[in-house]
């Protein structure tokens, strides 16, 4: 699915996508439908949850009679400033906004309030709703002690050593790790804690060294699957393929994982019901229309077990 100490407390997290991509404030060709309703969405990074976040509020923009514009951040705080300028410069309905980092949503927020141009989040909520049309929430705190509570159940009491592959700093991947380290019982130590930045060739460099550092290591939380299969692929390649790895997302490929035993767990929050109720709901309370103001997105943790419980993630 990035927060500072004093943002935490008051915000949840995720992310969304849509319709016309801007590289920051570059080339751009625009996607529509009929109707008078625009939405720019300003989206926070190049994932495949974002990717997959983008196809969902394209679609349901344009079933939602809804032209959109869309651009990308590259987790920078001052593109995205410069992207929200842009989508107010074109003077759209709403903008919905996936932030790179919660501190700059005061910033992005004042912005858009200047110009009369409310903003639906993705992934947060500020801690005054009354600053924004609504938010589409999904609680990253909770999603890592799911997965901290499969690692308390399957440890069993045992003294065991974790390892955590983190997102980048100042987002939604301190309120995963928090969660995970919040939850995890006393015999669980965490040993090693660094970022992966949500790129898989830095947390494959991440996973070498913890591994070597830590020889003895048993899990590894990482807050992503992108990661996650090549933190996998560095600890099979030292040898270490009894530490397991539980993760973020829920995509084709995280379920097949967890079904082969690559993963052993993760936890689903599907990119396509964010992107989906993102636009709908941000329609709906344009249009004055009785839709919940911030919408929680379930979560599910995925196991072989329950492999079938799993939604979509990712529009086809």
């Amino acid at each position: 699915m990035r927060f500072s100490a004093r943002s935490r407390s008051a915000l949840f997290a995720t992310a969304l996508t849509s319709t016309l991509v801007l590289s920051g404030c570059g080339d751009d060709k625009a996607s529509s439908s009929s109707g008078d309703l625009t939405l720019g969405f300003v989206n926070g990074g190049d994932t495949s949850f974002h990717t997959c976040l983008q196809k969902a509020v394209e679609e349901t923009a344009k079933t939602e009679g809804a032209k959109v514009y869309t651009a990308n951040s590259h987790q920078n705080a001052g593109t995205e400033l410069s992207n929200i300028e842009d989508m107010i410069s074109r003077n759209v309905s709403a903008l919905i906004v996936q932030t790179v980092n919660v501190d700059s949503l005061k910033g992005d927020i004042a912005k858009a309030k200047a110009s009369d141009i409310p903003i639906y989040l993705t992934s947060v909520a500020t801690s005054d709703v009354n600053d924004i049309l609504g938010a589409a929430v999904v609680d990253l705190k909770k999603v890592g002690a799911l997965d901290a509570g499969w690692v308390a159940k399957d440890a069993g009491g045992k003294d065991v050593e974790v390892g955590i592959v983190a997102g980048a700093p100042g987002a939604a991947s301190d309120l995963l790790v928090g969660g995970f380290k919040g939850a995890l019982p006393a015999n669980a130590k965490v040993v090693a804690n660094q970022p992966g930045m949500f790129n898989p060739a830095k947390a494959q460099d991440v996973a070498e060294n913890m591994i070597e550092a830590h020889p003895d290591l048993d899990y590894a939380f990482v807050a992503n699957e992108d990661m996650a299969f090549s933190v996998r692929k560095a600890f099979d390649a030292a040898g270490k393929k009894d530490v397991k790895i539980v993760t973020v997302n829920g995509t084709d490929e995280g379920l097949a994982a967890v079904k082969s035993g690559e993963f052993s767990a993760t936890v689903a929050n599907s990119a396509k019901t964010i992107g989906d109720t993102a636009v709908k709901n941000a329609v709906g309370l344009l249009d004055k229309k009785k839709v919940d103001k911030i919408a929680n997105i379930p979560l599910v943790l995925v196991t072989k077990d329950n492999l079938g419980d799993a939604p979509q993630y990712c529009p086809k």
